[in-house]
């Protein structure tokens, strides 16, 4: 029987390069986005390659939304074997000069939506005693970078949130739980970012401008004169997405790159798959 999946945030990126990807491989695709005006390249790619791909329309910031879409999927497939919960933005902005709004934005887009996204399948998947949901989080969730504290902050959240999960119901309802650890990605997310950082014109201002500069050069620099690949393509990612998701036995974290697993490498060389740490909480409390 054909496996399906729920993609969210298909319009551009990572999800967009999930949705056509996985159609190619044999999955029924529901790709979701918050604009469906956004959706007519996917539907252009649709249609020339014959893909079984629905788009819908889901917000991850409302939860009528996602139940709407979930239970669409349900009343057409009666199940949902693969969530990938992808929607997320960029931003690269100081803790002093956010707002309020910005705080709450960046927190709810990145990380509650993921929670909302899991909890609308989970009873499904329970039910079906099968189930897979992979995050695509960020190395931003294992290692804090400067001027990204805020959305590293929600990636953190959802490292927390699926190793806690991970602990329960993987062995009690057969629901494999992965996040997907890119480092740069070369698609609109970066210009995203930018945008949203932006105040007044500016990038970051008073004592904060120089050190942001630093920072912005830094970047440059380093994907000028790496050794390894620091930026990869939508596809890149995605074709590690598509990997885990055909694996029995997926891993509960997994970087995209060499660049990524060097940045992460104090966090993870003891345990590079989040394995070791898993079976210590459940031996831990359960």
């Amino acid at each position: 029987m054909k496996r399906n999946v729920l993609i969210t945030g298909t319009s551009t990126g990572v999800g967009y390069q999930s949705a056509l990807l996985f159609g190619e491989n044999g999955f029924k695709v529901y790709a979701t986005m918050r604009n469906l005006k956004k959706a007519d390249a996917l539907k252009e790619q649709i249609t020339q390659n014959n893909l079984d791909i629905e788009i819908l329309e889901l917000d991850v910031t409302k939860t009528a939304s996602i139940k709407s879409a979930v239970e669409t999927i349900i009343d057409k497939d009666g199940r949902i074997d693969v969530l990938v919960n992808n929607a997320g933005a960029g931003f690269a902005k100081t803790t002093e000069q956010s707002s309020e709004d910005e705080i709450r934005w960046v927190t709810e887009v990145n990380y509650l939506g993921t929670v909302f996204c899991t909890q609308a399948v989970l009873p499904y998947m329970r039910k079906q005693r099968a189930g897979q949901i992979i995050n695509i989080t960020s190395v931003g969730g294992l290692v804090g970078q400067p001027f990204n504290e805020l959305y590293c902050g929600a990636k953190f959240a959802i490292e927390g949130f699926a190793e806690g999960l991970a602990s329960y119901v993987t062995d009690a309802f057969n629901i494999n739980i992965s996040n997907v650890e890119p480092g740069g990605i070369s698609t609109e997310f970066m210009n995203s970012a930018v945008d949203k950082t932006k105040t007044n014109g500016q990038l970051a201002s008073g004592e904060y401008l120089p050190i942001f500069q630093a920072y912005l050069e830094g970047n440059q620099k380093r994907a000028e004169e790496s050794e390894v690949q620091v930026y990869q393509t939508g596809r890149e990612v995605a074709e590690v997405v598509l990997k885990v998701a055909q694996n029995d036995n997926p891993p509960m974290r997994i970087r995209t790159s060499q660049w990524a697993e060097e940045l992460c490498e104090l966090k993870t060389s003891a345990d590079p798959d989040g394995t070791k740490l898993v079976a210590q909480v459940k031996s831990s409390f359960l």
